[in-house]
């Protein structure tokens, strides 16, 4: 089975579902994943559900590799309950708190109702049926088949936004090769450039008259020129150009490596500026730089 295409780290899903055995519960899981340097799982699960913890934990990475990826469970609906009970002890509390500051109250305003006491939040609490082991564990294999559905869908998002970027991605590797070569073409003429250059500020120094003898000047245009070669930065510019290429083909997670080769894209860009003879050689080490930061910014992207 071949690697999978280009993802994206960026994305979102949902995923809903619903039970009636062990427990009668409807829910939706919602998915998130944005840019991460490693792979970074954030849960959010009801109080009582801990103990799918782990097993989601362990799930995530079987999907992905990088990105920082937010989970969180969410009941819908209204929760099964077998009754309801009263809190009396919250409540002995609130009516003996009632009762005291009622009598700091001004005339005619009249004190808290044994209705409004019952309405506070803690007095009336539901009665939530109790799971057993069994239970338990099949509540917890319905929830994960449902997460794993809310993953795939994560997946093709990721997949789905990572198409686009490897389209861009190909435009700017398409663009550096055309610069590549075109500073190639410049590196061919530059010897001869800087042999007339050289001529030309030999004669203006001595007045028309050059003090140079041909062999002499031959030594110096050659180590100009050797200063000036840029054919090494051209070749590794080229070779890194096609491993990214094949990264690319190949797919599957590679965001890592295609940020490692930009760095070595830029560092031969910068090296052919600081060598290059020529206005016209600067202004394409330039571009390179500038088409670079912009592949760049893309790859950042890439899982």
């Amino acid at each position: 089975m071949g690697a999978r295409p280009i993802a994206s780290m960026t994305g979102f899903a949902r995923a809903e579902g619903s039970m009636t055995a062990p427990v009668v519960m409807s829910w939706a899981w919602e998915a998130r994943s944005v840019n991460g340097k490693s792979l970074d799982l954030r849960l959010r699960l009801p109080p009582g559900f801990d103990s799918l913890d782990l097993a989601v934990r362990k799930l995530v990475p079987e999907t992905f590799t990088r990105g920082s990826i937010s989970l969180s469970l969410v009941l819908t609906g209204e929760p099964q309950t077998l009754g309801v009970r009263i809190n009396e002890d919250v409540l002995d509390n609130l009516i003996q708190l009632a009762a005291k500051k009622s009598q700091n109250l001004p005339a005619g305003i009249s004190g808290a109702s044994l209705d409004g006491l019952m309405a506070v939040r803690g007095v009336i609490e539901p009665i939530e049926p109790q799971l057993d082991s069994s239970g338990l564990a099949e509540r917890d294999r319905i929830l994960l088949d449902s997460l794993r559905v809310a993953l795939q869908g994560l997946a093709k998002a990721r997949g789905e936004e990572g198409a686009r970027l490897a389209a861009i991605v190909d435009g700017h590797l398409a663009h550096l090769t055309e610069l590549s070569a075109a500073a190639r073409a410049h590196a061919m003429a530059q010897p001869a450039a800087i042999k007339a250059r050289f001529e030309r500020q030999v004669a203006d120094l001595s007045s028309g008259n050059a003090a140079l003898t041909p062999e002499r000047l031959a030594q110096e245009v050659a180590l100009l020129a050797v200063k000036a070669d840029i054919r090494e930065e051209i070749d590794r510019l080229k070779a890194h150009l096609e491993q990214a290429r094949d990264m690319m083909k190949t797919g599957g997670p590679s965001g890592r490596r295609l940020d490692f080769l930009t760095q070595e894209l830029n560092r031969e860009a910068n090296t052919l500026c600081s060598k290059s003879q020529d206005v016209d050689l600067t202004r394409i080490g330039l571009d390179l730089k500038a088409t670079i930061d912009q592949l760049r910014e893309q790859i950042q992207n890439i899982e």
